[in-house]
């Protein structure tokens, strides 16, 4: 995996959908420009971004502590959409398949320690909306509706989709392991 750099502050628009797909476009551009492929292997790269969309506001990462503790103080006992966009590159064929997926996230009513307790980890400074499901904000999500992947930046059945734009099959991307998970050979 390699970290894009991308200056999420230089994209600004009132979508969150159109926020996060443009900023996964910005992140496969960034790594793109970095990667040298041989023209004998298939190299894919795939720009994802998150963002909540809360009250008619779009929740990427906070700025401080300080934002995230007004940010949950907020979101507490309500819910939010967040959005994840892809951005897909085939780089040896040329083609790109992009898109959105969008899940409901119904947060807790925590208390104002445990608010102050989970901002005071740092977790919440580093992901969008402030929370995490895969992580220690993932007691104070009650529930979700849609696909959990979407909240932690990947949705796979999205990846599969854009696969297949791309003529390719998520299985495509599987290896063949043997008896103590050393790795064989690629499938296809």
């Amino acid at each position: 995996m390699l970290v894009s750099g991308v200056d999420e502050s230089v994209v600004v628009t009132e979508r969150a959908e159109d926020l996060c797909l443009e900023l996964a476009r910005l992140k496969a551009q960034a790594v793109l420009g970095r990667l040298r492929p041989t023209d004998d292997e298939r190299t894919l790269v795939l720009g994802c971004d998150s963002v909540l969309a809360f009250d008619g506001e779009i929740f990427g990462k906070p700025d401080s502590e300080a934002d995230a503790t007004r940010r949950w103080e907020r979101m507490r006992g309500r819910s939010g959409v967040l959005h994840s966009g892809h951005c897909l590159v085939d780089i040896s064929a040329g083609r790109r398949a992009e898109a959105v997926a969008s899940t409901v996230v119904h947060f807790a009513e925590v208390s104002d320690h445990e608010i102050a307790t989970y901002v005071a980890t740092g977790e919440p400074l580093a992901v969008a909306g402030a929370f995490t499901i895969d992580g220690l904000g993932g007691p104070f999500v009650e529930r979700i509706e849609g696909d959990p992947g979407t909240v932690v930046g990947l949705s796979l059945p999205l990846l599969r989709n854009l696969l297949a734009e791309l003529d390719l099959r998520i299985t495509d991307l599987w290896t063949k392991v043997a008896p103590g998970n050393q790795i064989v050979e690629p499938l296809g």
